[in-house]
């Protein structure tokens, strides 16, 4: 087990959090008009890499809040979480660079 920091509610167990998956994944811009293909590559084709990236989580259990959090694939070591900028609350979808 590792331990996540949210950034609404500090540090808790992973068991209280749900990955969200890759934060670099975009929705199509236009889901109605979106091919098989474009759904497809949306929905099942990752990149899978190894090292450091940025993913979204949800702290289920506890504040109900998406954040982003970045995490090294191989060790599971965690780095930076952060808010979700406040366009992209509510969830997966289509992730937005926060202004620092």
């Amino acid at each position: 087990m590792f331990r996540i920091h949210c950034p609404y509610c500090g540090v808790r167990d992973q068991t209280e959090f749900q990955y969200g998956g890759e934060a670099s994944v975009c929705r199509p811009l236009e889901p109605e008009a979106a091919s098989d293909a474009g759904w497809a590559a949306y929905l099942f084709y990752r990149d899978n890499l190894k090292g450091m990236h940025v993913e979204r989580w949800v702290h289920r259990f506890g504040c109900r809040q998406w954040f982003l959090l970045e995490r090294d694939t191989e060790t599971h070591a965690m780095g930076r979480s952060r808010r979700l900028p406040a366009a992209n609350k509510a969830g997966p979808g289509r992730p937005e660079e926060e202004s620092e």
